[in-house]
């Protein structure tokens, strides 16, 4: 617990299930349990009979008794703190960032015991000096009320300076006098705390920004990382010749614009005023560069109606009846047609070109129906005749919400002094996305738009990848209905790239399916039942007579423990800030995060295909795996546990997963993974929910071994392991082999 933490203000904050799992370092089933099997657990005190909440003292005094928490993570309790806020939350984050500011952009005026600086206090601090105390405490009772009532006191001032220079007057936060912040002064000082600590201020303040966003996943519409460094990509070349102005008139959570490499200065918007404050903030952070931030809807208010800008990026709010159709008729920004009420995502595209300089490029995010919708096509077909339309990018499902959606990218350009481009690209990545919405192959997609887009940029056309990309002339668009679909104008695919890469796979599936035979096991000799000696130990459950089980068991809880293995579970959406980097041990700049092992890829045996979510970069450093971690599901889709390989080594573990680290002196990992995949054990370690069986992983049984032993059953299930991977592989080589020939006949390809 913070030095600095407020015992009123704890004891006044409230924890939901969710929020005591990520105290306790358990997945929330266990909570669910304790409450179940516990009489003394905490009593909720308020929340709903499905949602409760509980007292947050109280759950930690509960927690220490059963030495399921030696003491609560400094992140964790600043968030508690901001979550408990009697001003709310959105208060809480925005004092918090106006202090995270302060002691970014002017350290010296925050010292180390919490007081702002006489130096640097000017006017507002005449008196100023280092009476207030931080979290560490300082010479005269930093933490008593009276401290805290001169810290609020002289931070007014001092903060709406440095808000001035980096936001500038016209802002959307306003400075909070010293009665606002008074309620905040031990949050700000814990907030700073966990800045000096987790790698500076703009990654704790992303911390919590990002914990408030997962609680509110309805509230807020947040663009990935990968569709919005996709768009920043096109939109704001890296490598520009002048850093680019940059505009997002509807910027949520700040995402697209905080993907722009290198700006010379950031414009945006957002109708909200609480999300526009917080957004502010976490730009002013993020970037060394200009902030003109501002709340207000931009289509019925603009506050940018002068600019100019080199680039737009915007995620729009999509089928929006309620835009301003009525108010805005005779608006000069409707160049290309006056948009239909139903037609919300029109107005956008319009008042994007409309803060462009001429040639500045535009990308919005669209939704399919946009490119066909008869209401739109008399603007559309204005658009491509103009030359303002100069690309339409198919992504694939689950690249933005709502993730059930095959979504659009539009490229518009500014028409200026040159000629109108005869054509319009198309692209479609869909076929890079068959896996789900965190399956998506983002490589893939980045290199499939950008490998059509830069030579498309360059000289106006594009050469035809068959499936994937082409440019079309105008004129072949503009019929009655002006689609713009991209599949409709892509030429097939050849079947399963063409005869050479048929004949590959069935060479393949040959090859496999001989490696198969090779490693079919046999089937071994049935042991004989033994009987039990007197007083011997009763074997589990389900366990044959005679059979390893019959020797004295122990669980995974036990091994646990007594340090035998290392538990972990995979990540939620947000982590706590992570630690400084170590001397030499800092990533290479512009290093790629790592892969994310998902609960798909363990049940299918594949390699990492996930990605970290959007508030993974500058939180808590993801568990990563090791060779000879174990990894089970913790959803029963059957007896599943997978072994680290080096392959694997190195990815992020996954949500939905459990993590075993097992000490090589004490435990073999095949020997343990071998005997947590037994049907018996499962089922013993089995819940069971309305819709969905889950494992405990702690009541896992295996049999004490000596070492020996347990490397002698290790080699048997290594060998199973890769028997079922050569299935797997055969398997999906078959499927592809069958997919290309059905293709193949049907597409005219393949004779008959």
């Amino acid at each position: 617990m913070p030095d600095g933490g407020n015992t009123t203000e704890t004891a006044a904050t409230e924890v939901t299930a969710a929020e005591i799992a990520r105290l306790a370092g358990v997945g929330r089933a266990a909570v669910s349990n304790w409450r179940r099997r516990h009489a003394d657990f905490p009593k909720p005190v308020g929340g709903t009979e499905t949602s409760p909440s509980f007292a947050l003292a109280d759950v930690e005094r509960w927690l220490r008794a059963q030495g399921k928490l030696a003491e609560v993570p400094l992140c964790e309790r600043v968030w508690q703190q901001a979550a408990g806020h009697p001003g709310g939350v959105a208060t809480a984050l925005v004092h918090a960032g106006c202090a995270l500011l302060l002691v970014h952009e002017q350290p010296a005026l925050w010292p180390a015991d919490g007081a702002v600086a006489r130096a640097g206090a000017g006017d507002g601090g005449a008196d100023g000096g280092a009476e207030g105390g931080g979290p560490g405490g300082g010479a005269e009772g930093a933490t008593g009320g009276a401290a805290d009532d001169r810290l609020a006191a002289l931070l007014p001032p001092v903060l709406d300076r440095v808000l001035t220079a980096r936001l500038g007057g016209r802002r959307p936060v306003a400075t909070p006098t010293a009665e606002e912040l008074a309620p905040s002064v031990p949050l700000l000082r814990a907030a700073v705390e966990l800045a000096a600590g987790s790698g500076g201020a703009p990654a704790a303040y992303e911390f919590l920004l990002g914990r408030h966003l997962d609680a509110n996943p309805r509230q807020f519409t947040v663009t990935p990382p990968g569709t919005a460094a996709l768009m920043a990509a096109i939109a704001a070349p890296p490598g520009s010749a002048a850093p680019p102005a940059v505009l997002d008139p509807a910027c949520g959570t700040g995402a697209l614009l905080r993907a722009v490499e290198a700006p010379a200065a950031l414009y945006a918007q957002e109708a909200d005023p609480d999300l526009a404050a917080l957004v502010a903030l976490r730009l002013a952070l993020g970037a060394r560069t200009e902030v003109h931030a501002r709340a207000g809807d931009a289509l019925r208010a603009d506050a940018h109606p002068r600019l100019a800008a080199d680039a737009v990026v915007c995620h729009p709010p999509f089928n929006e009846r309620n835009w301003g159709h009525d108010e805005l008729a005779y608006d000069p920004r409707w160049e290309y047609g006056f948009p239909a009420r139903t037609e919300s995502e029109l107005a956008w595209v319009q008042h994007a070109l409309a803060r462009l300089r001429p040639g500045g490029t535009a990308v919005l995010l669209m939704p399919p129906a946009a490119a066909s919708r008869r209401s739109g096509r008399r603007i559309r077909a204005d658009l491509l005749r103009r030359g303002a339309l100069r690309a339409v990018v198919a992504l694939p499902a689950g690249a933005a919400p709502p993730y059930g959606i095959p979504l659009h990218l539009w490229v518009l350009r500014k028409p200026g002094a040159t000629a109108p481009s005869p054509e319009l690209l198309v692209v479609d990545t869909s076929g890079c996305g068959a896996g789900g919405r965190d399956r998506l192959d983002w490589r893939a997609v980045h290199s499939a738009v950008l490998d059509a887009w830069t030579p498309f940029d360059a000289d106006g056309t594009a050469p035809v990848r068959p499936g994937r990309s082409r440019s079309v002339p105008v004129i072949d668009l503009l019929g009655d209905d002006v689609d713009l679909a991209p599949a409709r104008h892509l030429p097939p695919p050849a079947a399963s790239g063409g005869a050479a890469e048929l004949a590959a796979a069935a060479e393949g599936l040959a090859a496999h399916l001989r490696r198969t035979v090779e490693l079919t096991p046999p089937p071994g000799r049935i042991r004989a039942p033994q009987p039990a000696a007197p007083g011997a130990p009763v074997a589990a459950p389900g366990t044959p007579p005679g059979a390893p089980g019959a020797a004295p068991g122990v669980t995974v809880g036990e091994l646990a423990r007594t340090g035998a293995l290392r538990l972990h579970a995979g990540g939620a959406g947000a982590h706590p800030p992570a630690p400084a980097p170590a001397p030499g041990k800092a990533p290479a700049p512009g290093a790629a995060p790592p892969r994310v092992l998902t609960e798909q890829d363990v049940l299918t045996g594949q390699d990492p295909s996930g990605v970290l979510p959007e508030t993974a970069p500058g939180g808590e450093a993801p568990v990563l795996l090791r060779a000879g971690d174990v990894v089970v599901p913790a959803l029963a889709g059957g007896p599943v546990a997978r072994v680290v390989d080096e392959a694997a080594e190195g990815a992020a573990l996954g949500r939905g997963l459990h993590l075993l680290r097992p000490d090589p002196a004490a435990l073999d990992p095949w020997f343990l993974a071998g005997f947590l995949r037994g049907t018996a054990n499962q089922r013993q370690a089995s819940s069971y929910a309305s819709t969905a069986t889950r494992v405990d992983v702690r009541r896992l049984q295996l049999p004490r071994l000596p070492l020996a032993e347990q490397r002698r059953y290790g080699e048997r299930f290594r060998a199973l392991a890769e028997f079922e991977q050569a299935l797997r592989q055969a398997g999906r080589l078959g499927e592809r082999l069958v997919r290309g020939l059905y293709d193949g006949l049907t597409d005219g390809t393949l004779e008959a």
